[in-house]
């Protein structure tokens, strides 16, 4: 009696109500067996019904499908669909029963959406076909909308329209309408560019058509406007094909080519919408600098140092968290692999104070790009300076910091850099005391 109790209580427990005793200690209501799913005991949401004939909680179901099995749990029948069916006898019945006895505390179950099916989905991604080829761009935003909608209504519903090649669908719609006039159809391509990025990271087809010559120019066209959540999107794509695509290289080599890019760009970074278009923008310069075939003076860099980049990173730098500065120290330390960006860097008054704060202060990602683009700057530092950016590195705390990332350790090519570092910083030890890194940046004068 004691056992049958206690699974009765347990029972009204997942039921979600608080519950009464009787004179004799036993709980006075008990779930119908009908209403609760066989695999969690519980009272039944979602109910559906498996080809096998049991009937289910969506959830629990859902969730054994996805785990890679292909039969019925209570009878281990082979399923003859993975389609699980609603069943609305059962639900209606369980959501009876809960206002029958709402006294007790029990709340009525809601009536679920039904999940997206692949044939739904097969079925709108037609009529988008169907409408780019008639160059219909109000209907094909009606059902982009529809699709997107679908996909942010649950998780099951993304995964469904993801897995039918949504993607590849939506980026060829994108580069249809984008070959015409952006003005004509920026209401289309703004909406089809807002439910890619719900998809990403995309695969391979899906890249060839967002990475088309005018889909980038309309990228980058959404990129130089005035909408924020356009230029959030547009960024994000742009990030999508150089770091996702197995063609990023080339890709950041032509958007690189293209006019307006990296002006647009760096006025994200300048002024931020959101960390996490920033953090895009970062990206996204970083592999068009990585992608460079002659990356010492480059008509790139040369851009970016006549814009204000350098100073702009040492900016963002002051103050950021550990992606944002990983990012913003990485661009800087591909730009430090010419003579303009060290001359620009050196020139700085943030340079050596920044940078050696950020050794064993942020990560070792961190670490690493702050050395490299220590030893760019004390090594290839113009030789009239007669050893000045040595001595402010000194000044700084740069020797102790160096000692004891050896101590700590690190990886080869890092212990490589910080031993000639250390060399570099020896020769020139008896002109300055060495003192604390610097924390602490209000009292420095910056040149902006």
């Amino acid at each position: 009696m004691m056992i049958s109790s206690w699974r009765r209580r347990r029972a009204a427990r997942r039921a979600g109500k608080e519950q009464q005793g009787n004179e004799n200690g036993e709980m006075e209501l008990m779930i119908p067996r009908d209403f609760r799913c066989p695999i969690s005991l519980d009272l039944m949401k979602d109910p559906v019904t498996l080809s096998t004939g049991i009937t289910y909680d969506r959830e629990n179901i859902e969730k054994w499908i996805e785990s890679g099995n292909f039969t019925c749990p209570l009878t281990n029948q082979v399923l003859r669909s993975l389609e699980p069916i609603p069943n609305h006898m059962i639900r209606k019945k369980i959501q009876d029963w809960c206002v029958e006895n709402r006294s007790f505390g029990i709340e009525r179950i809601p009536t679920p959406r039904v999940p997206v099916s692949s044939m739904e989905v097969s079925d709108i991604l037609s009529k988008i076909n169907v409408a780019c080829k008639k160059e219909d761009g109000n209907w094909c935003r009606d059902l982009v909308v529809k699709i997107k909608s679908l996909a942010k209504e649950s998780e099951r519903n993304k995964r469904c329209v993801v897995s039918n090649g949504t993607g590849s669908v939506l980026a060829e719609a994108f580069e249809a309408f984008s070959k015409a006039s952006f003005d004509e159809n920026v209401a289309v391509l703004e909406e089809i560019l807002s439910a890619l990025t719900i998809m990403f990271p995309l695969e391979t087809e899906a890249n060839g058509f967002l990475g088309s010559v005018s889909s980038i120019h309309c990228l980058i066209w959404f990129l130089s406007s005035g909408d924020l959540s356009r230029r959030q999107n547009a960024v994000l794509a742009l990030k999508g094909l150089v770091v996702s695509s197995s063609d990023g290289i080339r890709k950041a080599n032509e958007l690189s080519e293209m006019e307006g890019a990296i002006e647009a760009l760096f006025k994200l970074i300048k002024d931020p919408i959101c960390p996490t278009a920033t953090k895009a923008s970062l990206t996204v310069i970083y592999h068009m600098l990585n992608s460079s075939s002659s990356p010492n003076d480059t008509k790139l860099v040369t851009k970016l140092v006549n814009l204000g980049m350098v100073s702009l990173l040492l900016e963002t730098l002051v103050d950021s968290e550990r992606g944002m500065c990983e990012k913003a120290l990485a661009v800087l330390d591909q730009i430090c692999n010419s003579q303009q960006g060290r001359e620009m860097a050196c020139n700085n008054a943030l340079s050596m104070p920044v940078l050696v704060k950020k050794i064993l202060r942020v990560s070792n990602l961190a670490t690493e790009f702050s050395v490299s683009i220590l030893l760019k700057l004390c090594k290839n530092g113009k030789v009239e300076d007669g050893g000045v950016i040595l001595v402010e590195a000194l000044q700084v705390g740069a020797f102790q910091k160096l000692l004891l990332i050896l101590q700590l350790g690190c990886v080869d090519n890092t212990k490589e850099k910080v031993s000639e570092l250390l060399k570099l910083l020896n020769l020139h030890r008896n002109k300055v005391e060495c003192v604390d890194p610097v924390d602490n940046f209000r009292d420095l004068k910056r040149p902006f």
